[in-house]
């Protein structure tokens, strides 16, 4: 029987109910027998937090710009319902008698809940209460200083780990880690999701896949929303325990910074991404070292960082899958780009932006995946673009089409799907 825990929190019954019991407690807070009620305190509070919204949204999208695309519309009217549940809320508890004070209060909580749960629907990033619940858990697990060299299984030359690996003891479940993973840049801690076949002696080289986040978010955004461990078990499940080993560095610094994935006078994302993770992780970790063997994939801002690794970097990731990026790196347009992070020289911006570089550049050893939803309007046509430009420039790059918009509802699929081709490109499976 499905516990109640993993009912869905994007489709299904929930959203709906808590959509209608949200319109139910706001229609509730906004009816009172009082004619200054209705003359005075309502559409004062109506429209004092409609301009709230308002110059809010306008300061995100036009002045603090935290992140490239603006703020939806839906979003706007769920925070501006929320905002006068509140006040309404607020205007009405003195007057009322003790318990009118607990119905107002309900009603309050249950809008501000609907709010939140359309959020979540909106982006998918939780698509169960137990994957919600699982934000206040700490999952990490102690890694080992280096690697035993000792029990590192050898392959035979010729041969793929598939060939000879039997599966034999592997546990049921990978594991996670918080780590700090020291560079050229300051970070907030990364995670590492480990197979299960990397508890089994003597070890395989694992392959690796570097997976980052969008911008604002975190490294652990893909354990909570992306379910990574899940699903990376899940394949492993089917794979005789194996799977990619998953480093997920932070390549913002914050939850507002954004460098770009660059070297530049916002910071040195770029060699922290392809010099230092990398080299942490072939010293800390049991990993195939072929170039062929790396991918970077990401969301978003994380999928413009990927395609921008592969062309930047060929010798580190041979693979990359690009999730809903962009088509190339910005902070709003072109002209204020170059001007935040290379001080008005558009020449050192071309020297380092990915679709610049695949115009003059072949890329025949690399290859890639690049995803977009079929309803994300700014995005979806970057990736069409971006698909081009490296197939011209001699990528094996595929493009994939999902339903949804330019979140989780894209993103998981779309990383847990390609899983696969990673797996047949990386030697995981014959």
């Amino acid at each position: 029987m499905l516990s109640p825990l993993d009912l869905s929190l994007i489709n299904g019954p929930i959203p709906k109910a808590a959509t209608v019991a949200a319109a139910l407690a706001l229609t509730y807070l906004t009816i009172r027998k009082n004619r200054t009620w209705w003359v005075r305190v309502l559409p004062i509070v109506v429209l004092v937090c409609a301009l709230l919204v308002t110059g809010l949204t306008l300061v995100i999208n036009h002045v603090w710009k935290p992140w490239p695309e603006p703020m939806p519309i839906i979003l706007m009217v769920w925070l501006g319902a929320a905002l006068v549940a509140l006040s309404l809320a607020v205007a009405r508890l003195r007057p009322s008698r003790w318990y009118g004070r607990v119905f107002t209060i309900i009603a309050a909580v249950v809008v501000i809940s609907g709010a939140l749960t359309a959020t979540n629907a909106y982006y998918g990033l939780y698509p169960t209460s137990r994957a919600a619940l699982q934000v206040f858990n700490n999952p990490s697990v102690d890694l080992p200083d280096s690697v035993p060299v000792a029990d590192v299984l050898d392959l035979p030359a010729g041969k793929k780990l598939a060939d000879v690996w039997t599966g034999a003891g592997v546990p049921d479940k990978g594991t996670l880690s918080e780590v700090e993973i020291p560079g050229a840049m300051k970070t907030r801690p990364a995670w590492i999701y480990l197979p299960p076949a990397y508890a089994v002696k003597p070890r395989p080289r694992l392959p690796v896949l570097v997976l980052l986040a969008g911008q604002p978010g975190s490294p652990r955004d893909w354990y909570d929303a992306g379910r990574i461990s899940d699903n990376m078990d899940e394949f492993a499940r089917a794979h005789q325990g194996l799977a990619p080993i998953v480093v997920m560095p932070d390549s913002i610094g914050s939850l507002t910074a954004n460098p770009l994935c660059l070297d530049s006078k916002l910071g040195q994302s770029e060699t922290y991404l392809t010099r230092d993770v990398p080299k942490w992780v072939k010293e800390r970790l049991t990993v195939d070292e072929r170039r062929e063997a790396w991918t970077v994939s990401g969301l978003s801002h994380g999928g413009t960082c990927s395609l921008q690794l592969a062309v930047r970097a060929p010798d580190v990731y041979g693979n990359f899958i690009d999730l809903s990026g962009q088509r190339e790196p910005t902070l709003g347009t072109r002209a204020e780009t170059v001007k935040a992070a290379f001080g008005g020289d558009e020449a050192a911006f071309v020297r380092v932006n990915p679709l610049d570089i695949l115009a003059k550049q072949k890329f025949p050893q690399t290859s890639g995946v690049i995803v977009a939803g079929k309803d994300d309007g700014q995005y979806r046509p970057a990736g069409l673009e971006v698909f081009e430009a490296c197939r011209k420039a001699g990528m094996d790059v595929q493009w994939k089409e999902l339903p949804g918009g330019h979140d989780w509802n894209v993103w998981r699929p779309g990383l847990y799907g390609t899983l696969p081709w990673l797996a047949q490109r990386t030697g995981l499976v014959r």
